[in-house]
């Protein structure tokens, strides 16, 4: 049996997803992060070809086509060129499409239909593709510098209204409250050496400070509704800038969205979508996952004949 394979690639984790030619099976597994920055070309494309194998049966030669979407893939003419080396050495004579994880973000969100999706998860990146084929990207710079609107985003904000509240900058509320009681703090002091051993340098867990953010709006502080109304304004930023790059004439145009943030339900979702509407265009849920989206680029590059049956096939299996 022959298979596409689709790779949903992060820092941290990775998804696979391979689809036989055939129709008839849909396999997905996980395995380790994906960044060249983090682990080093050769590492990420070892470890890509045995996880593929591992889901393929340790059958190389079933390997019809593969699309990638990888962390950092066009930030660096040289690491792309160094990542690209790497995995066509693993694999070699194996056709495979090479693109940044936002592709198959778009892809999977929108079904490769025109439209605009934004990733609110650790970082904050969006993607668009309008009917001419023009695409556009917005955001991802950095979470050093940018991410804006971001779980990883919403985390820093998070120690900073602390800090604010805990030395009168700012009025007291339930977030003050939260933060202590959730990190076990007899001493508000104490805040900085938590956050310097066990949260700087480490992505996952600034992100994670966001759900405290959720508590704290859910008891009804001011300070947390009113930073998940800053995130949706920065997130917002996002999509008009592409929409104003791209061509998106028929109205409305497309919005969609993944990530970590947007479930934040109450705080996130009414709003986003009402400002969405406010510029033009609908938010929508998406269709498919990222990595079922990479699959869909895959028959789109290599098989475009059998990609209405595999899209037809993945919507039958999501009804099951």
């Amino acid at each position: 049996m022959r298979y596409y394979i689709g790779i949903d690639g992060g820092g941290t984790k990775t998804a696979i997803c391979a689809a036989s030619v055939d129709n008839s099976t849909v396999r997905y597994s996980k395995t380790s992060g994906t960044s060249w920055r983090e682990h080093g070309a050769g590492k990420v494309a070892q470890n890509l070809k045995k996880s593929i194998l591992d889901l393929t049966g340790d059958d190389y030669g079933s390997i019809a086509g593969m699309a990638m979407g990888l962390p950092c893939h066009g930030e660096s003419a040289d690491g792309d060129s160094a990542l690209e080396q790497a995995v066509r050495e693993e694999f070699a004579g194996i056709k495979i499409y090479f693109t940044n994880d936002v592709e198959v973000g778009w892809a999977g969100s929108m079904a490769l239909s025109p439209g605009i999706n934004i990733v609110a998860g650790t970082g904050a990146i969006a993607f668009g593709k309008d009917s001419n084929g023009n695409t556009a990207r917005s955001g991802g710079w950095s979470e050093f510098f940018g991410d804006e609107g971001s779980c990883y985003w919403m985390g820093r904000k998070v120690m900073e209204l602390f800090s604010k509240q805990s030395d009168g900058r700012m009025p007291r509320d339930e977030l003050y409250t939260i933060v202590r009681k959730e990190l076990s703090l007899n001493n508000d002091f104490g805040f900085i050496d938590m956050i310097h051993s066990r949260y700087v340098g480490y992505r996952k867990q600034v992100a994670s400070m966001q759900f405290l953010a959720e508590k704290a709006a859910l008891a009804g502080s001011p300070s947390a509704k009113a930073l998940y109304t800053e995130a949706v304004g920065e997130l917002l930023l996002l999509v008009i800038s592409i929409r104003d790059k791209l061509d998106f004439s028929e109205k409305p145009f497309n919005v969609s969205y993944t990530g970590g943030l947007f479930k934040a339900g109450e705080f996130v979702m009414p709003q986003f979508s009402r400002e969405i509407e406010k510029e033009g265009g609908q938010l929508s849920a998406p269709h498919f996952t990222p990595v079922e989206g990479a699959v869909l680029l895959a028959y789109q590059h290599f098989e475009a004949g059998n990609l209405v049956q595999f899209q037809k096939l993945l919507r039958e299996k999501k009804n099951e």
